[in-house]
């Protein structure tokens, strides 16, 4: 295990890189530590894992293919405790293979050989999402209800009746989205830039939104008759369909 420090303040994000290539992370630890951030490194899944339940890093890049305990493993290990935003690093050829990640709880994949600025670039976006404890431009504030969902966008945490469901940040912000204007068709664009905060001109896949979506309908299903929550428009992107006549409320969390 190694930490890059800068000596900043202690509110500089911490970023964990996990790759069994020393080159990788002697050059990506380099250049995040050289635009402020704090780096920490691991070397395969079980030196990952005990790296982030100590340093717990705002952030995790992940490689795949890895010693003793792969990327898939330490993602699900990882995300049975914590909505930290994880980064995959992949070098599979298979669309399949490439998405799997995903739909264990990444949040974002980046296929190898990559570029080093394009990373930075990914993680600053991510990050600045992670500032979504401050007011965006879509937030709204207290608390939101259908049916038996109960989302609380001050404290970020949806419940179904007393149990909490446990979404990452990503899915919690894509849902907040979506919710803030039902009935209005958001394009896949349109969550990229303000979900994952990438800028019109990135050239991102937009599956990463579809397998996000699945995500979400998984975890929050509502029994609504014959209609679903969230809609697919097909070849645009989705919408929330939920009836406001029918229990979506806004109002002041407690």
């Amino acid at each position: 295990m190694s930490a890059s420090m800068n000596n900043l303040s202690n509110d500089q994000h911490s970023i964990l890189i996990v790759d069994d290539e020393a080159s990788i992370r002697r050059i990506l630890s380099a250049r995040l530590t050289m635009v402020g951030y704090q780096v920490f490194t691991a070397a395969d899944g079980i030196e990952a894992l005990e790296v982030f339940e100590y340093q717990d890093p705002d952030l995790i890049v992940l490689d795949v293919m890895m010693p003793k305990l792969d990327g898939y493993g330490v993602c699900q290990a990882v995300r049975k405790i914590s909505r930290v935003p994880i980064i995959m690093l992949t070098a599979l050829s298979d669309v399949r293979d490439r998405i799997t990640g995903l739909e264990m709880g990444a949040d974002d994949y980046m296929v190898k050989p990559f570029s080093p600025k394009e990373l930075e670039s990914r993680v600053r976006s991510i990050l600045r999402r992670l500032d979504v404890l401050k007011p965006s431009n879509y937030q709204m504030a207290g608390v939101i209800e259908m049916g038996s969902l109960y989302i609380d966008t001050n404290k970020r945490q949806v419940f179904r009746g007393d149990k909490r469901i446990l979404l990452t940040h990503m899915e919690f912000s894509f849902l907040e989205l979506l919710a803030s204007c039902p009935g209005k068709t958001i394009s896949r664009q349109e969550l990229l830039q303000k979900v994952w905060g990438y800028s019109q001109e990135s050239n991102v896949d937009s599956r990463v939104v579809d397998v996000h979506m699945s995500r979400l309908r998984k975890k929050l299903k509502v029994d609504l008759g014959e209609s679903e929550l969230f809609q697919t428009v097909r070849g645009v992107g989705y919408s929330l369909t939920y009836d406001q006549s029918c229990n979506l409320v806004a109002h002041e969390a407690s």
